[in-house]
């Protein structure tokens, strides 16, 4: 029941989402202030959208089973979210005269692989996920502690494009996996017209003159016979078979 309710704590998506969060709440308290940010808009600006990352991957996935078409987008604005933090994180070198580390850089390739730990929360999942959270941040401590907003930058700057890939790659499972399902109306409509059908079968309804399967009563939409029933495929749309009542 614990990893029902919790999915989405052992996504890496989310646990990064964490990660940079934290670390952009620190970034903003310490160097963001009445000089370089007045009126706080940037500071308000970065956190939310910081905040929106986890946030939607959370409320997505809790959506899994009942929406798979909300799942996505859901998930999609946690992709949106990070890179409206990314351009912060890029504008904020920008106003130093500096420039991101170049991709081949050793600074780059240390931040970029460095790897996440599989989580392992046994029953207490509130309390072992936090850990879990806190011990991976504490990985790029090194770049985020160090007191140079120039490295701090970087440093986020590259976890959030990381995770812009981590999260395209999520995001195209899920598609797969709506292809193959379906969504929620689609599922509502295949329990419907398999009950429709067994109900068809115990009150001895015909078979279909094309295909042979049990037919089903539907009411015409449109046509001079709109409004009254007819017998129909259960197999439609695939099979166009009816029978006049």
């Amino acid at each position: 029941m614990q990893i029902s309710r919790f999915g989405y704590y052992w996504l890496d998506t989310w646990v990064l989402g964490n990660v940079i969060q934290l670390a952009t709440q620190e970034f903003c308290m310490r160097y963001l202030n009445h000089t370089n940010d007045p009126c706080g808009r940037q500071f308000d600006q970065m956190t939310q959208a910081a905040r929106s990352v986890p946030a939607n991957i959370a409320e997505g996935n809790s959506r899994h089973s009942t929406s798979k078409e909300t799942e996505m987008k859901l998930t999609d604005v946690a992709r949106a979210s990070l890179a409206e933090l990314a351009n912060d994180y890029q504008n904020w070198l920008l106003r130093q005269e500096s420039i991101p580390w170049s991709v081949n850089s050793q600074e780059y390739l240390a931040v970029y692989n460095m790897r996440l730990d599989t989580p392992n929360y046994s029953d207490d999942v509130l309390r072992n996920s936090s850990i879990h959270i806190l011990a991976q941040k504490h990985k790029f401590d090194l770049w985020l502690k160090g007191g140079d907003s120039l490295v701090t930058a970087n440093c986020l700057l590259i976890l959030c494009n990381r995770l812009i890939l981590m999260i395209g790659r999520q995001i195209e499972r899920q598609l797969e996996t709506f292809r193959v399902e379906g969504g929620f109306t689609e599922g509502l409509t295949a329990e419907r017209l398999s009950f429709r059908t067994q109900k068809s079968v115990q009150n001895d309804a015909p078979s279909c003159p094309l295909c042979g399967k049990p037919m089903i009563k539907r009411v015409a939409k449109k046509g001079i016979n709109s409004g009254r029933e007819f017998w129909s495929c259960s197999d439609y749309p695939s099979c166009n078979g009816t029978r006049s009542i």
